[in-house]
């Protein structure tokens, strides 16, 4: 049976990383599929394991050669993307990709793969905006021009919904997390 492409998109603070990690514990040969990025490692990050760590040049020329799924400049010469070669590998040893990718990215990935890709859109509750901001700040992570940045990137994020497979309400994690991986077993088994 040749491997499908689940892709999850969501806005930052959504609880999409948590979903995502709870549906690789779980047996349904799912592996996550690692993005590359321009810029350099933080702390304990690992080339091949967090990120491939790629030069700025070297990530312009795998654009240049048409290596990548879908790659976005975040800023001016810092670029994430999904190589192709990473997805194929994964799909060769017979497993399923979990790809975790921004909006934009996500439709690009699921219109090249059409039938053979689930998107699923992490949502979180309504009003989302204020629910965002409120995670954020309890995050603690962030300064509050960063949390401002973030929920007007939400604003945008969000008018991508509809253009998903499925949205998924994260109101209660245990049941978006219940709710996802129903939906990723169907489609996997289908």
């Amino acid at each position: 049976m040749a491997g499908k492409l689940i892709i999850f998109s969501a806005p930052s603070g959504s609880g999409k990383s948590t979903i995502v990690n709870y549906l690789l514990e779980q047996r349904l040969r799912l592996r996550f599929s690692v993005s590359a990025t321009s810029r350099l490692p933080r702390g304990a990050e690992r080339h091949g394991v967090d990120y491939y760590f790629l030069s700025p040049r070297e990530f312009r020329e795998r654009i240049a050669a048409g290596e990548f799924l879908e790659y976005e400049e975040v800023y001016a010469g810092t670029y994430y993307g999904t190589l192709k070669s990473e997805v194929e590998r994964i799909l060769e040893q017979g497993d399923h990709v979990v790809l975790d990718v921004d909006v934009v990215g996500g439709c690009r990935i699921k219109e090249q793969y059409g039938d053979r890709a689930l998107s699923i859109f992490i949502r979180p509750p309504s009003p989302a905006i204020e629910v965002l901001r409120r995670r954020l700040i309890e995050r603690g992570t962030d300064s509050p021009e960063v949390i401002e940045n973030r929920v007007a990137k939400m604003a945008f994020e969000l008018t991508y919904a509809s253009r998903f497979d499925l949205v998924v309400v994260n109101d209660e994690l245990h049941q978006a997390q219940a709710e996802a991986f129903d939906h990723v077993k169907a489609f996997l088994e289908r």
